[in-house]
């Protein structure tokens, strides 16, 4: 009778997969990014190859159990007890409805690039040679997608008396992305000196690629910030937005809007309220603010599920950006980084995968630190190359579009970029007599 529980898992010998009931999902760390909605495959839920005896079961029966470890981080600094769904026709809510489309990469880009901006100093020949001789030269490059893609020459984020990094293994970026996010603090604490520490969160793995429990977070432009408390003490509550500082989480969004490249700010629609209502009390723009949250699909703060606890802030890294866009036919040249990205779906295994991108099983699972032949639907493989990739999708060409600025600071940058004056013409020179 004891063997009964393993009878399941004996029949599915032959099958192509067999798709292991998920376990119950843990406490939502602060740093987690957007749940996926479940479906028959939810991302997450585990996939392993066919059943070939005793002894992979138990390899399998180990991965799932280091897997299970992983799904919250010991870093983690709280937890939030998941969302509450907002009630059926509640006007309290009405225009932050707006939320992130998947993979969303800045749909207008494509339609608006035209040749290089942000690395047109480098020719063909000399990215290349770069290229070759010595990566590092390029500086931080970002591939592939938010959501599928990873990090040459990443850098990790920068330990400061200005903010608190709460995971740094997990703080891998773009030169970029510290540049931006420094500069937004600094304008922040310039202004209230007396602020408590901004804790960084996650960002992403040294290399990118898939980083539990994340969706994206996966090229280095993905940021995790938490939310602002008085005092600075975290409150452990599932409604935040009661309990923030509304001043201090404002001016790091405004910090944010006006001194950085954002591509979008995921957070809680009833956080984006309180902050909204905030803004209008002290006298913002309502016009500007309208532009960042009630714009629809173009507004820059959307809500994502699961993000009621902490900001979500994407940026733009044009360069970065750029460079991954133009590495992509010359990444065989460095085998090191010659990778192709893969999202497992339902009925994938190892094997299938390595014939697939002309790879190995075993390269595979030393890139990816796979122990046994376990997999999970939705998760994102880096898979080593033997040969330039043929099925790995390019993002569209990078065009940052103009900050949305308050009428205030429209007026200052508009007098900043103004061309200056020319001279006025020299008054002729009065005739001496007898000349």
């Amino acid at each position: 009778m004891r063997l009964l529980p393993l009878l399941p898992l004996l029949l599915c010998v032959g099958c192509a997969a067999h798709v292991v009931p998920p376990t119950p999902a843990p406490a939502r760390p602060e740093h987690a990014d957007a749940a996926p909605a479940l479906s028959s495959a939810q991302p997450g839920a585990p996939v392993s190859p066919p059943a070939q005896g005793a002894g992979e079961l138990e390899a399998a029966g180990a991965s799932a159990a280091m897997a299970a470890s992983e799904a919250v981080s010991p870093e983690a600094e709280e937890a939030s007890e998941g969302e509450e769904e907002d009630e059926p026709g509640s006007a309290e809510l009405d225009g932050f409805e707006s939320t992130e489309g998947d993979e969303a990469e800045a749909p207008d880009a494509s339609a608006e690039a035209s040749g290089l901006q942000y690395t047109a100093e480098l020719s063909d020949e000399e990215l290349e040679r770069q290229w070759k001789e010595d990566p590092s030269l390029l500086g931080s490059i970002s591939v592939g997608f938010v959501h599928s893609g990873r990090m040459v020459n990443s850098v990790r984020f920068p330990e400061s008396p200005d903010w608190l990094v709460v995971s740094p293994e997990k703080t891998y970026t773009t030169q970029e992305t510290i540049d931006y996010l420094t500069r937004a603090i600094r304008e922040l604490r310039a202004r209230y000196p007396e602020a408590p520490l901004l804790r960084i969160n996650q960002i992403s793995a040294r290399d990118g690629g898939y980083m539990r429990p994340h969706k994206s977070h996966q090229n280095g432009r993905d940021v995790d910030l938490g939310f602002y408390y008085p005092g600075g003490n975290v409150v452990r509550a599932r409604a935040r937005e009661k309990y923030i500082d509304l001043v201090m989480n404002w001016a790091l969004i405004r910090a944010l809007v006006t001194h950085c490249d954002v591509q979008v700010i995921l957070v809680d629609r009833r956080v984006q309220k309180v902050l909204y209502e905030h803004a209008v009390r002290i006298g913002e723009d309502k016009a500007w603010l309208d532009s960042l949250f009630h714009a629809g699909e173009r507004s820059l703060i959307k809500h994502a599920r699961g993000h009621r606890d902490h900001f979500h802030v994407r940026f733009f890294n044009p360069r970065a950006q750029e460079l991954g866009r133009r590495i992509a036919p010359l990444l065989s040249l460095q085998p090191e980084h010659n990778l192709a990205m893969h999202r497992v779906r339902s009925g994938d295994t190892l094997g299938a995968i390595a014939m697939r991108y002309n790879s190995t099983v075993s390269a595979i699972r030393n890139a990816n630190r796979i122990r046994g032949t376990l997999l999970r639907i939705g998760q994102v493989l880096s898979v080593p190359l033997r040969g330039p990739c043929t099925r790995c999708p390019v993002p569209p060409p990078v065009v940052v579009p103009p900050r949305l600025l308050p009428v205030e600071l429209q007026v200052t940058t508009a007098v900043k970029e103004a061309p200056p004056e020319p001279p006025a013409p020299a008054a002729p020179a009065a005739e001496t007599p007898g000349s």
